[in-house]
């Protein structure tokens, strides 16, 4: 599969990829026998924490190094035990036991029940910014039943409980900072993980010593997309992590091999969610035509990115569990894109035929050459039917803003509450019941049910512009044999070089 060079710019973008090499020319190469070097796009911040909201690519995967939570995952994306070594699940669905591991803070004060539980109760608490604190109603209470054992209590039965708990941001953290599985340190402007000796091992002279071999530990760089990937063409970093669609022309423009490209094959919400309903956008027949307006196949071939895949469903269409129903396809979408184009040029006429003017709207995506290029093909495709708009940054004040979000497990509501009544949402009082019926429904054929209706109350609503499906992307040398592509996009640093069979 090749990149298909379709990004604009491309010229301009690969000269400030490359003008960045003269920068790193003054650094000593490890050997195959040095750390793992892997540079994350985004801030690195010893210090963030998940209460104050979204983590970036490189606190993410410094936290899920250093913090992780009950569960983790493993390279594949399946759930594999954390700082709980077993769990037990009661006959009922309602109770999830877990069993802690040996394990001290850095401080080696000793990891007990309790710490884990007002961890977890601080991210669900009212004030809390968590980027997951709505994804948890079914919990009950969490109380530590022993120094060792925890439980978590569900008013209803929730079988992707443990998905969201492997989550990097539901990480258990201490006052000075984390458990393990590594243990991180400054060096520069980067931090050097390495493993926590195992606190059980009867030599612990030995374990620290293999601790502390340098094949064993990883370099973790924080650093803007273009500098991620110099540093990687460039052989001072092993891989980069924490791609999204709005810096994948930087990839483009750097000329890396198109092999070294791991592209995650993620459910989720990628789209144009509305934040007000006024003016042209008050009635559900003008956010509907714009949603019929969009050019979906266009748009994702601006990318020219094979895998990215476009998207008409408000829940998405892969990894929902057995019983859930199948998301609901627009009725629209049986037209083709100039029958649709045109039946949404009728509705802004209609609109207009009133002496009624439609305002510029304002649509809020990233300030990145992705972000440009989607605004680019949205806006021609809503100039084409005559709504005009203009492009804004994602904290200002805005008509539509993207949603660029991962399923976090397979819950088939999960989609639902996501569009239905948030702070960056409109609010649907009749599908928010309907979800709140299906949330506390114990009965999986009444709650299969709920979950379609609460979506087909949606779609007439139109809140949501789905455009694709979510893009995250990583680039891996022959070294990060353990960075693979998976279903959840999760790439715990503690498993990018799989073990030797």
């Amino acid at each position: 599969m090749t990149v298909r060079g379709r990004f604009g710019r491309t010229a301009a973008l690969l000269a400030a990829v490359a003008s960045l090499a003269p920068m790193l020319s003054g650094c000593d190469l490890f050997g195959e026998r040095g750390p793992v070097r892997v540079a994350a796009i985004g801030p690195l911040n010893p210090a963030a924490s998940p209460v104050n909201g979204e983590l970036s690519a490189a606190n993410a995967a410094l936290l899920d190094a250093t913090s992780q939570g009950l569960a983790s995952y493993d390279s594949e994306g399946q759930i594999e035990p954390g700082l709980a070594d077993r769990w037990t699940v009661t006959t009922d669905g309602r109770s999830y036991i877990f069993r802690l591991r040996e394990a001290k803070w850095a401080d080696g004060r000793k990891v007990t029940a309790e710490d884990v539980a007002a961890n977890l109760r601080s991210y669900l608490a009212p004030a809390s910014r968590h980027l997951l604190k709505d994804d948890f109603p079914e919990i009950e209470t969490i109380k530590a039943m022993t120094d060792s054992v925890i439980e978590i209590r569900l008013s209803v039965p929730q079988p992707g409980i443990l998905e969201l708990l492997a989550q990097p941001s539901m990480a258990i953290v201490g006052r000075d900072r984390g458990w393990g599985p590594m243990r991180a340190k400054r060096i520069g402007r980067a931090m050097l993980l390495s493993p926590v000796p195992d606190p059980l091992a009867e030599d612990q002279a030995a374990a620290e010593a293999a601790a502390n071999d340098p094949a064993a530990s990883i370099e973790l760089f924080g650093l803007t997309a273009p500098r991620a990937l110099a540093r990687f063409k460039n052989g001072y970093a092993d891989g980069v992590v924490g791609g999204r669609f709005s810096t994948l022309p930087y990839f483009a423009a750097s000329n890396i091999a198109r092999s070294r490209l791991v592209v995650d094959p993620a459910p989720g919400l990628f789209g144009l969610s509305f934040v007000r309903a006024d003016g042209f956008l008050a009635t559900d027949a003008n956010r509907d035509a714009l949603n019929r307006a969009i050019r979906r196949d266009r748009l994702i071939q601006a990318f020219g990115l094979v895998e990215w895949q476009p998207q008409v469903t408000l829940r998405p269409a892969l990894y929902t569990r057995g019983s859930a129903p199948a998301p609901l396809v627009p009725a629209w979408n049986d037209y083709d894109e100039a029958s649709r184009q045109a039946q949404a040029r009728r509705a802004v006429d209609a609109w207009r035929s009133g002496g009624r003017e439609i305002e510029p709207l304002r649509i809020a995506v990233p300030d990145s050459p992705g972000g440009r290029i989607l605004y680019a093909y949205v806006a021609a495709d809503f100039a084409a039917i005559g709504v005009p708009s203009r492009r804004v940054g994602m904290a200002a004040a805005a008509d539509l803003r993207l949603i660029d979000e991962v399923m976090p497990n397979d819950d088939p509501l999960w989609a639902l509450r996501r569009l239905s009544c948030r702070r960056d949402t409109l609010c649907n009082r009749e599908a928010q019941e309907l979800i709140d019926f299906a949330t506390v429904n114990i009965d999986a054929g009444q709650r299969a049910v709920q979950v379609t209706e609460a979506e087909a109350v949606l779609i007439r609503y139109a809140p949501f512009i789905p455009l694709a499906t979510p893009l995250r992307w990583s680039v891996a040398s022959q070294r990060l044999t353990g960075l693979r592509a998976n279903a959840r996009a999760q790439h715990p640093l503690n498993r990018v070089i799989a073990p030797p069979n």
